[in-house]
């Protein structure tokens, strides 16, 4: 008890740096990039500033300059030039994050690992997350499955490292993992959207993808942003289902679900610190009203804290700049 005890004794200069208990390095984080068939040169996302749109001709450069941040990974979205109902763009060999994929991996081999979203959400013209029936306006869960195994292996035969299904399907992770072990991908693990939320933060992202659905919305198959028990029932069948990595999404509105993971589960655990919770800190720090280094820096170390063990961040190239 006090005066014996006075924690401030610890608080003192590189006393402060000795007895810190979460370490925030670069080797924490994963850079998202965004390829656009569209266009021919870089497009600024406009509520994400410094944020990109990449024509494939661009992809490698950018990949290049992240991995020489000391960056190790970077995830893959990619928007197509055609769109249709069942979002035919998404698995062919010479899609666009197909071709992304091996033009990184021809320019950086192994410097840098590539994981690629398997969603068809930026693929489809209705822009949800699988299969639609119009009549009933309902997505389709099981005809989906077939289509997202055959995205994750046109993504492995591309060369991709890993593959990160997030479009929230029942059944997503055993259904890919099935169609990659035939294909003889036994070897590339799944880093799944295990619990991904239906949320307001992913505003801008669909800017960035394009992927703004044309009716209704997707809280009949993302999860209700009150419900914490089953986050842990959706984990709960991935593991079951054979996911290697475990995500969360969004991060800091979710750092509860991020520890009740990560604790219950003691898997590999990422989590995804979303658009909107980007553009916060940036629109912030434009106007004067928070310092911006300090934010980010707080926010990461916020997501290692509570059990992360990588963190899928818009701040990544930002933080491996503070932090070297």
């Amino acid at each position: 008890m006090f005066p014996e005890i006075r924690l401030r004794r610890l608080r003192k200069g590189k006393i402060r740096d000795l007895v810190r208990e979460t370490i925030l390095s670069v080797d924490d984080l994963v850079m998202p990039i965004f390829v656009n068939e569209n266009i021919d040169s870089p497009v600024e996302i406009s509520s994400m500033p410094g944020i990109y749109n990449l024509p494939l001709s661009q992809v490698a450069k950018e990949a290049k300059e992240i991995a020489d941040l000391g960056i190790p990974a970077v995830i893959l979205f990619g928007v197509p030039a055609f769109k249709d109902a069942e979002g035919s763009s998404s698995c062919g060999e010479a899609d666009v994050v197909q071709e992304a994929v091996r033009r990184i991996k021809a320019e950086l081999g192994d410097r840098l690992v590539v994981i690629t979203d398997i969603c068809m959400c930026e693929f489809t013209s209705h822009g949800h997350c699988g299969i639609v029936d119009f009549e009933t306006k309902e997505v389709l869960n099981d005809p989906t499955l077939e289509v997202l195994g055959k995205i994750a292996v046109s993504h492995a035969k591309a060369g991709a490292d890993m593959v990160a299904p997030s479009g929230m399907m029942d059944g997503m992770v055993a259904a890919i993992r099935e169609a990659l072990d035939i294909a003889g991908f036994e070897n590339i693990p799944i880093m799944s959207y295990a619990a991904k939320y239906h949320s307001c933060f992913y505003g801008p992202f669909r800017e960035a993808a394009e992927s703004g659905y044309s009716f209704g919305d997707r809280s009949t198959y993302q999860m209700d942003p009150a419900n914490g028990d089953e986050a842990i029932r959706e984990v709960t069948l991935d593991v079951t289902e054979g996911a290697d990595i475990l995500m969360v999404k969004p991060a800091l509105p979710y750092l509860d679900i991020v520890y009740r993971v990560k604790s219950e589960f003691g898997m590999p655990t990422a989590a995804y610190n979303v658009s909107g919770e980007y553009s916060m800190i940036k629109a912030a720090a434009a106007r004067g009203w928070i310092d911006e280094k300090k934010a980010i820096y707080e926010s990461l170390v916020s997501i290692k804290r509570a059990g992360a063990d990588f963190i899928i961040t818009y701040f990544a190239k930002d933080a491996a700049r503070m932090l070297k």
